[in-house]
């Protein structure tokens, strides 16, 4: 059973239908989807973005994912035609998909291409100040003198979201991974020491 927020931003078409197969699979393991996506790489490629509840994703996990998720593509066999499989961790500037996220890494810069015009546009960049009441409030530094300098973007209508690639980002990213890592092993240990023998 699940017990996290569903994405928000998702994918269209043959890419929806691929992440519809496969997000039941990947939260059985105990992981989340982040995104699916089809591209012509290597002739034909499908990647699959996860990570686990705490955003961290070892080559390991990664493995464990390729190997559940395959024969339920091979089953529903969505792809027409030949096709290379990566799985792979949603990476530093990570596409935000979910609330949690917008709020996470609220402080950091990103982009978002919004499905629907907002404010005359459909393009932002600016630093990311979190998310309420099912709306991102981004701080654009090419707000003119004079004009509002934050916009609230409506979580539904945003097409991508992803963060700047910025040596603060990476910072925090690493110091995030290795606080999740050091609870894990905790835990993992107090799971050792309760075990009868």
């Amino acid at each position: 059973m699940s017990t996290h927020e569903p994405r928000i931003v998702t994918e269209q078409g043959l890419d929806a239908r691929v992440a519809a197969i496969v997000e039941p699979v990947i939260e059985d393991l105990g992981y989340r989807l982040v995104r699916t996506k089809i591209s012509a790489a290597n002739g034909c490629t499908l990647q699959i973005m996860a990570e686990r509840p705490d955003g961290t994703m070892t080559v390991e996990d990664c493995e464990t994912i390729s190997r559940a998720v395959s024969p339920a593509l091979d089953v529903e066999d969505p792809i027409n035609r030949a096709y290379h499989l990566e799985v792979s961790s949603p990476g530093i500037d990570r596409p935000l998909v979910r609330a949690e996220d917008f709020n996470r890494w609220a402080g950091h810069e990103l982009k978002i291409e919004m499905t629907v015009m907002q404010e005359g546009r459909k393009r932002f960049r600016g630093l990311l100040l979190g998310a309420q009441d099912g709306a991102a409030q981004i701080r654009l530094p090419d707000a003119a003198d004079g004009e509002k300098d934050t916009v609230d973007l409506p979580l539904e209508d945003i097409g991508e979201a992803k963060l700047v690639l910025t040596d603060d980002l990476i910072t925090a990213a690493l110091q995030a991974e290795k606080a999740a890592l050091a609870a894990r092993n905790q835990t993992e240990e107090l799971a050792q020491d309760n075990t009868p023998s």
